[in-house]
Parts: structure tokens; C-alpha cells; sequence
């Protein structure tokens, strides 16, 4: 099957976990034997492999790419107002589905290649599916995070500034998501109405002999990690509180990460000197055998929290916040801990617990890793393939006229 992959961002560009995911994807579609074109915008437009995946590069498609850079705000509105339909879009996505001829379009995540490519491959009678990463579709902001807060529902800014995405959602067939709770979150808005609903989590594989861990041992300080992007909306000020409670105990915090925000710099004046190690940035493959046990404190919703799956991978339990899509994947008393968001007596509670009773991490420690087998490619890769050839209808075998009287 020829799937024409259209991607928000796509390596070596990272901005966060998503062009990463997507990366994993098109190499696990191209693995089933899937012939995979990734398109997506850059700077300027060129083709090339990049890292084995066959990538068309196109300039940019709104007013710009890179979202992530400081712009004017007049751009910002020109910006978010052309992506609830950029008709430039639609006529160069058209192009190349017209050109790659694909059996099937796959967007993961649609900033900057935009909504018009649903309405592009409906033009040209090609079946659509779509992976949703986050709630840019509902939220201009892509967080439904405001003023300290989530949001319960889309705001009237938001769906007053999101009207195109949801009419323009109507033209896919599919829709893909790592969790329930962000499939939920817009199926609850009237997105995607005639998609039929998939939960696909990320995948993870577990290094070749990764063993469960034994119980730390008693005479050394437990190990609490904290891993990901410094900022405040990731609830490390609860994490903060928790170390201020334990300080003095046999807990020792490692925090690694890194945050261009005026909040990552004063972070290491937020946490007790004594007991808190600051790596910086800090590859997971060096971070996760530093630790014994995973925190992930998050005050925003995560759409999946993919490094609960990374920590399982490696041995590690997880502590997580009762947020999001995060205790779809937490088991609670088999891989790991779930606490109340924002509260840092629950949260020293749990650790509290796991120094009382280490041998506990030995058990939760060979269940994260069990859990983990669960996310293994080849078991994502075929939930992707099920879903993907479904949607790709064979063409009728042409009728024979038969004269009458003639034998059937």
C-alpha cells in the first residue's frame, strides 16, 4: 500500500515528542512493507531519505513553519487564522497526491500541513486517517491550559478560532489516538464525525535482556527521578514540596531536563539543596538507571506521557499525577503510583511508602516491565496496519456480460 504521510514537524526538526513519534510510525509502516512518502514543510523544498524514511520537504504553507520561533503578533493571528483552512494548502497537497498517488493520506498532527490536506485527499477520492497528538484542533494554544488551569471544555475564543479545523474534520475517516482521553476530548467537541475511533499507543521497545530490578538497597537513598521539560505546567513545584517534606530522609531527588523559561533557571532554588541533584539535559538511556523510581507530576493534561512507557521499558515504576492520559498506562500497585495532581502530601505519601517498604520497587519494578512488552513495536505496528488497510477498499473486479442463456 502507497501511504502519502503528512506530518506538523518530522526529524531532524524536534520540537517535542511529536516528530519523534511520527518518525516511529513511518518506520514501523515502512517495516510492514508499506511504501511511505512523509511530506512536510521546512525552509525550502527538497527531497531526501532521512534516516531511511523517503521525506518531501515543501516550503512552507502558511505564512510561515516554525511556530516555535518569536513573531509578531500580527503574524501569529495571520498564522492561526490560514490554518483552519489555507487554500494554498489544499492546492499543493492536492498536487502531491496527485503526483505520489497514495492509497491512503495518514496526517500526524496537521499544524502547518494543515486541515485542507483532509479536503485534498477527499478531492481526489483517497481515504484519510489521522493520529491526534495534542488539542491544537480544539485549542489555539494546543494545551487547553489557561491562566494557571485546565480547561474543561473549548473556550468560546477557541471555537470561535478553530471553526475550520472542526468543519474540515469531517473528511477523515479515521482517527488515531495514543489514549482514550484524547480521543474522548474531541469526539466530546463534535470532532470527526463519521471517523471511526482507534486507540494506538506509542511504542517503545524493551532492550534486548532488560531485567527487572532488584530492591535498592537499604543503605543508600532512595532514588526519585524527574525527567522532561522544566516548566511549571509539568507540576515540579509539587515535586519541589515533596523534597522539602522529606528532607532529611534516606530520599534523594535527581532532576533532569532542560527549559529556556525564566522558571527553569530559578528551579534549583525551589528544591532543598540537600537532597536535589540537577543533571541538565540528560538522555534517557544514561537518566533511568540513575533512578529507582519515576516521577511524573503534571498539572496539564497529558494527551499520553510517553515517558511512562520509556521508564517501564528500562525496569522503572512510575509515580504519576491522576491527569490526563496518564493512568491509562499506570497500574496502580503493579507499575507503579497514581496521586491527585498538585498534591504534594499525596505525592510524599507514595515515595514515603516505597522507602518504607523498598521491596515493594521489586515487584512494581518487574511489573513496569511486563507492562512495557504491551507497547512493543511489532504489536503497534500491526494495530496501525489493521486500521490503515481497513480504510483502503479494493476496486471491484469488472462484471462480464454474459449472453442470454449462457452457463453463469
Amino acid at each position: 500500500m502507497r501511504i502519502l504521510m503528512a506530518c506538523a514537524a518530522f526529524p531532524p526538526f524536534i520540537d517535542g515528542g511529536g516528530p519523534i513519534s511520527a518518525m516511529i510510525v513511518a518506520k514501523l509502516l515502512l517495516g510492514l512493507g508499506h511504501e511511505v512518502t512523509v511530506v512536510n514543510v521546512a525552509d525550502e523544498t527538497r527531497d531526501e531519505v532521512y534516516d531511511g524514511v523517503p521525506v518531501r520537504r515543501l516550503s512552507s504553507l502558511n505564512i510561515d513553519w516554525n511556530y516555535r520561533l518569536p513573531r509578531p503578533a500580527w503574524k501569529k493571528l495571520v498564522w492561526h487564522a490560514l490554518e483552519n483552512f489555507n487554500p494554498r494548502a489544499f492546492f499543493a497537497m492536492r498536487r502531491q497526491i496527485r503526483e505520489l498517488k497514495p492509497d491512503l493520506v495518514l496526517t500526524d498532527s496537521i499544524e502547518n500541513i494543515n486541515v485542507a490536506t483532509w479536503a485534498a485527499a477527499k478531492s481526489r477520492g483517497v481515504p484519510v486517517a489521522h493520529i491526534v497528538r495534542s488539542a491544537f484542533l480544539i485549542c489555539w494554544k494546543g494545551s487547553m491550559w489557561r491562566e494557571g488551569r485546565n480547561c474543561e471544555g473549548a473556550c468560546g475564543s477557541c471555537r470561535a478560532s478553530s471553526f475550520g479545523k472542526k468543519l474540515s474534520s469531517r473528511f477523515v475517516d479515521a482517527v488515531i489516538g495514543e489514549t482514550d482521553f484524547i480521543l474522548e476530548r474531541h469526539f466530546s467537541e463534535g470532532y470527526f464525525p463519521w471517523a471511526s475511533r482507534h486507540r494506538i499507543p506509542g511504542a517503545v521497545a524493551v532492550p534486548p535482556g532488560a531485567m527487572p530490578r532488584p530492591a535498592p538497597p537499604a543503605d543508600r537513598p532512595l532514588r526519585v527521578g524527574y525527567i522532561g521539560a522544566l516548566d511549571q505546567i509539568k507540576g515540579l513545584d509539587t515535586l519541589a514540596g515533596a523534597a522539602h517534606r522529606m528532607a532529611g530522609r534516606a530520599v534523594e531527588f535527581i532532576v533532569a531536563g532542560a527549559g529556556s523559561h525564566a522558571y527553569a533557571k530559578t528551579l534549583p532554588e525551589r528544591f532543598p539543596a540537600g537532597n536535589t541533584r540537577f543533571l541538565g539535559w540528560t538522555s534517557p538511556d544514561a537518566f533511568f538507571p540513575q533512578i529507582d523510581v519515576l516521577v511524573i507530576p503534571t498539572l496539564y493534561r497529558e494527551p499520553f506521557g510517553r515517558v511512562v512507557i520509556e521508564a517501564f521499558a528500562q525496569g522503572v515504576p512510575v509515580i504519576g499525577a491522576r491527569n490526563g492520559g496518564i493512568p491509562e498506562t499506570i497500574e496502580p500497585g503493579v507499575n507503579g503510583l497514581l496521586f491527585e495532581p498538585g498534591d504534594e502530601a499525596g505525592l510524599t505519601e507514595r515515595i514515603d511508602q516505597l522507602l518504607a517498604e523498598r521491596g515493594r520497587l521489586a515487584d512494581l519494578s518487574a511489573g513496569a516491565l511486563q507492562a512495557a512488552f504491551g507497547y512493543a513495536p511489532e504489536r503497534v505496528a500491526a494495530a496501525f496496519d489493521k486500521v490503515l488497510t481497513g480504510l483502503v477498499v479494493p476496486k471491484a473486479e469488472p462484471r462480464v456480460l454474459q449472453a442470454k442463456g449462457s452457463l453463469p
